[in-house]
């Protein structure tokens, strides 16, 4: 049997251990694989390159991507449809797991919807894909920001001063939630609960009061912010999901400069951007790509077609890719009550 493999949308930590795990798993049944360029590109192109235990091993602890990503959505156009549908055929490939976010799983759900060997794996930093306790890439990223607000938290109390951290996260709070919390701030903003920019006045304030002269604010670059004028966000270049930059908001900087000209006191701001993206993947994201990628190959030898390898407690179980499309998981109500001791 001869399968593909890619990884589509934004990069992230454990991956590549994904990737390896397809190949080890079908080298044990004595198959074939293809890894496609690129994600869904690579699938338009043609472009691929076979796996084997020799040319993906040594890339388990390293970040990003073996095979590069794109934001290529093949379902825009009929004549791209046609083609990615030709591909199984044109390859002779028997099967596809793509590893991905919701955009490159909604592309994996329609095509196993029309009756393609399809199955899906979860990455994002985000953690917003639904019926998976987390997506591969999260828990790196989670101690990327974490740790960044530690390390700003010290600079932070030596001069007496406000730091604004902005962290990613397009339509859920986790990585801000949980980057925040376990780094020390002690205001969070998440695009689940409207803020107001008085609390944050009113916040630092009362801090500074009480005789606590600094504070640690982290917002996510997706949060609503009532009172704050932000940029509109910009359309991102090469995109055909039609996402925006949200970065380009500049929420982080408009509220640190808001905070400073309300207060007096100085205020910093910290963009982390594509920093929660890089680096090693954790143990945790290891693991989780390594038992996603095989499971997603158990799959595939099972004929249960277009199934994503989700984590369910310690298991992880296979739930349809049509229970996720078009949804996303947000951050957890016990988070927003904890978040209530940090505002």
């Amino acid at each position: 049997m001869h399968i593909g493999v890619l990884t589509g949308g934004g990069d992230c930590p454990g991956l590549n251990a994904a990737i390896r795990a397809v190949t080890l798993a079908s080298a044990a049944r004595g198959w074939t694989v293809t890894g496609l360029r690129d994600g869904w590109a690579g699938v338009l192109n043609r472009d691929g390159l076979p796996l084997t235990a020799a040319n993906t091993d040594v890339y388990l602890s390293v970040g990003g991507t073996m095979l590069g990503s794109s934001r290529t959505n093949p379902l825009r156009a009929p004549a791209d449809y046609a083609r990615t549908v030709s591909v199984f055929d044109d390859m002779q490939m028997q099967g596809l797991v793509a590893i991905g976010g919701d955009d490159t799983l909604s592309v994996a759900g329609a095509l196993a919807g029309a009756g393609l060997p399809v199955v899906g794996v979860p990455k994002t930093i985000d953690n917003d894909v639904p019926e998976t306790d987390a997506s591969i890439g999260f828990d790196t990223a989670v101690e990327t920001v974490a740790g960044s607000v530690a390390r700003l938290r010290t600079t932070t109390t030596s001069h007496h001063r406000v730091t604004v951290v902005e962290t990613m996260g397009r339509q859920a709070g986790w990585l801000a939630a949980m980057g925040g919390l376990a780094g020390g701030a002690d205001f969070i903003a998440v695009p689940e609960r409207r803020s107001k920019l008085d609390d944050f006045i009113a916040h630092v304030r009362d801090r500074y009061d009480q005789g606590t002269d600094f504070s640690i604010i982290v917002t996510a670059e997706s949060a609503v912010i009532e009172g704050l004028e932000v940029e509109r966000a910009a359309a991102q270049t090469g995109d055909q999901f039609g996402h925006v930059v949200l970065s380009t908001r500049s929420i982080g900087d408009r509220l640190g400069y808001a905070i400073e000209e309300a207060t007096g006191i100085e205020t910093r701001t910290s963009v982390l951007g594509h920093l929660q993206r890089g680096g090693a993947p954790t143990a945790f994201d290891r693991v989780l790509g390594t038992r996603m990628g095989a499971a997603a190959v158990d799959y595939l030898e099972a004929g249960s077609h277009g199934q994503l390898a989700a984590l369910h407690g310690a298991r992880i179980d296979p739930v349809p890719l049509a229970d996720i499309a078009g949804k996303t998981r947000a951050l957890d109500d016990s988070y927003l009550r904890l978040l209530h001791l940090f505002a």
